[in-house]
């Protein structure tokens, strides 16, 4: 199964997270993360609850949780023993070096990111590619894209325990509109209305 690395900022926006988590609930992909991007995922989320109005320990909490859920999910998507890679590619940023360390090690296709240009071409070793996550929604919706449907009804059940109910139609709407998933979502609906 094709394995994509998920960075930090493609797992920190919570729907964003969701839609991608849940195609690989469905079988689409195997995600994979490290334990310094889990530590950096725990530590923006907990920040962005504080923004959002809860009190910091609960925050904590909650964020903790967050992780502790991932875990459990994908309980092997954690890789292991990238450490002595890291600093070895010469990127542009050095806080980006675990990044590519991790999708070695792992194995990885792709690591899905917003920080295309931190990872040089020529310093990324052949094999994994570095793509933004509309781009990698795409091209794993396109695969199936009925079963991408099922993840997005998946998403709207899960809804309103914490904040509104939603629909399906609400989730891609918002995948279109927070984070120009515009060509999943067509693809999407066209296979809705091929059905």
């Amino acid at each position: 199964m094709f394995s994509a690395l998920l960075d930090t900022c493609v797992l920190w926006p919570s729907l964003q997270r969701d839609f991608l988590l849940s195609l690989a609930v469905e079988g689409m992909y195997r995600p994979v993360w490290s334990a310094a991007i889990l530590e950096e995922l725990e530590h923006h989320e907990a920040k962005k609850l504080v923004r959002r109005g809860e009190q910091k320990d609960k925050a904590a909490v909650r964020a903790r949780s967050l992780i502790d859920r991932m875990r459990s999910a994908f309980n092997d998507a954690e890789v292991h023993g990238w450490e002595s890679l890291e600093g070895t590619y010469g990127l542009p940023d050095v806080d980006d070096e675990h990044v590519l360390a991790a999708a070695v090690v792992a194995g990885a296709g792709a690591i899905v990111t917003h920080n295309v240009k931190d990872f040089p071409r020529s310093k990324v070793p052949d094999g994994i590619g570095v793509i933004l996550p509309a781009d990698f929604a795409a091209s794993t919706v396109e695969l199936e894209p009925v079963r991408a449907f099922d993840a997005v009804v998946a998403i709207a059940e899960r809804s309103g325990r914490v904040g509104p109910r939603v629909t399906a139609d609400d989730v891609l709407d918002a995948l279109v509109e927070r984070y120009e998933m515009t060509y999943a979502v067509y693809l999407i609906r066209q296979a809705l209305c091929a059905d």
